[in-house]
């Protein structure tokens, strides 16, 4: 998803477009490290010793720049410096939301079940979204119209993901990535024949 366009902003923040005319493999070979000068890989950091001044003036490099770009096409070579979700918005607290849009768009960010059930008893044609992919291509392919939609993405009651004494209690808002940690726990402290539905469902996802 975001990582492709993450690279792509990069190609385009670069001077220098030398980098990019060659093979992921070749831009290794360089070195091991980001020059800051640059922002493209470089062995200068092992080699400005012997180099002396460059006659670009100074330059600083080093161990401490791992190569953060460059990937190859399934992503392997990233290092640990992943760019994070910003912690100041984790530790937001969270509102309900209600936004009208172009066209008398209306969108609602209930925090509440009471409050999604109320919703759609007043609008009874709204549109339940999560993440949401469903509704581009519906609008964009099926020409659907949806001029009320309620995002569902921050009730608790929805977000519940509970190993039970019959099987799992999966909300409807659960990310997939929970939903797959949560199913590999399952999978590692039960017997085979009771998993067997879980290890399906994780290897779908």
């Amino acid at each position: 998803g975001y990582r492709p366009i993450i690279d792509a902003f990069r190609l385009f923040a670069k001077t220098e477009d030398s980098a990019y005319t060659k093979s992921s493999s070749a831009i290794m070979k360089m070195g091991d490290f980001i020059c800051p000068s640059t922002g493209k890989p470089c062995s200068c950091g092992a080699s400005i010793a012997n180099e002396g001044p460059s006659s670009t003036g100074s330059r600083t490099c080093g161990n401490q720049y791992k190569q953060i770009s460059y990937s190859e096409i399934n992503g392997s070579s990233y290092s640990e410096k992943e760019l994070i979700f910003p912690p100041e918005l984790l530790l937001r607290t969270n509102m309900p939301l209600n936004l009208c849009g172009f066209g008398g768009l209306k969108w609602y960010r209930p925090l509440r079940l009471q409050h999604v059930l109320d919703l759609k008893s007043c609008y009874p044609e709204a549109k339940l979204v999560i993440g949401n992919s469903e509704v581009g291509i519906e609008i964009n392919l099926k020409n659907a119209q949806y001029p009320v939609l309620i995002s569902v993405t921050h009730v608790p009651e929805l977000n519940v993901l509970s190993v039970e004494q019959n099987g799992l209690k999966i909300g409807a808002s659960v990310r997939l990535t929970k939903l797959q940690q949560i199913l590999r726990e399952v999978i590692s402290e039960h017997d085979g024949h009771k998993t067997s539905s879980c290890k399906a469902i994780l290897e779908q996802l």
